[in-house]
């Protein structure tokens, strides 16, 4: 199993536009990050900064909680995003269960607070939650997915909301 989503928590809502959504938990499968993750990751995108790359420098000017290799905190975002991949349909399918919507616009926005550094041999999860956001008077609808990504300590590494658009329900794109 890749992951399941918990039932919807109806003690639990959000107001948006004057009415009351609910909101939807979930949780991921968890993944290893490995040394090999880290490092195909700064050379795929090209993040050559000696903190990144130098062992020599890391020894050297970082503070001792960081004096080996830690994953950047745009890694750790897309491994949360594929940690929830496998389970996103399901997800949305009950954000928006009873509402019209149009075809996906894609992400509109995405938002994070990096809290905790990410090392080779943390195993990582996501626990998030999904509501929508908003729904405009042209008839899009934004929903939100806040991913809390937690390492085997259960300590929260980073915290990224992404705004998913959906369009309008008769836009033929």
């Amino acid at each position: 199993m890749f992951g399941h989503i918990k039932g919807v928590v109806m003690s639990q809502s959000v107001h948006a536009d004057n009415i009351q959504y609910p909101i939807h938990h979930f949780t991921s499968a968890r993944r290893t990050i490995t040394e090999t993750d880290i490092v195909n990751f700064v050379n795929l995108v090209g993040l050559h900064e000696p903190i990144f790359v130098d062992m020599e420098y890391i020894n050297k000017y970082m503070p001792e909680s960081h004096r080996k290799r830690f994953a950047p905190a745009p890694l750790i975002i897309s491994i949360g995003m594929g940690l929830v991949a496998p389970i996103i349909k399901g997800i949305l399918d009950k954000v928006l269960m009873d509402e019209k919507v149009g075809f996906v616009g894609g992400m509109a926005g995405l938002e994070a607070r990096i809290k905790s550094p990410v090392f080779p041999g943390d195993t990582l999860r996501v626990d998030g939650e999904a509501k929508i956001k908003k729904k405009t008077k042209k008839g899009y609808t934004l929903v939100a997915m806040r991913h809390l990504i937690k390492n085997q300590h259960e300590v929260i590494t980073v915290d990224f909301t992404e705004t998913i658009l959906y369009l309008p329900p008769d836009d033929p794109l």
